[in-house]
């Protein structure tokens, strides 16, 4: 019989939690959990999944496309325009790696601590 295990949060290494939470907050409409600090920070919604910011001393961003630092894990989130939602992001402070696999469909983005993530149309 195989156990049932139901996803409940994602958690990030990072140089500062409620700076990378504060990025995750505006990009997402996700609300702080009351008790995150300095050291570790968390947002939630309505559906039980939370998006969490563990501060990691001597944190080295991933690279991508490049594996010098591998970037073991990224999300993907879907949005209802590419180009509105690209834009926005860069604005609120994502970067975008030059390489674009398939810019058409979906983009690669960094949040603001180095963590690569795609956003996809839909």
């Amino acid at each position: 019989m195989s156990v049932r295990m139901t996803l409940s949060a994602i958690t990030l290494d990072c140089p500062d939690p409620l700076a990378l939470a504060a990025f995750y907050q505006a990009a997402t409409g996700l609300e702080p959990h009351p008790r995150s600090n300095a050291d570790f920070a968390s947002l939630g919604g309505g559906d039980g999944l939370s998006l969490g910011f563990q501060r990691v001393d001597g944190y080295r961003a991933p690279g991508w496309p490049g594996q010098d630092v591998p970037q073991q894990l990224h999300c993907c989130f879907r949005v209802a325009d590419l180009e509105e939602a690209e834009a926005r992001l860069l604005e609120l402070g994502a970067g975008r790696p030059e390489r674009q696999p398939n810019e058409s469909r979906w983009r690669v983005l960094t949040d603001p601590a180095g963590h690569p993530f795609c956003i996809v149309g839909g």
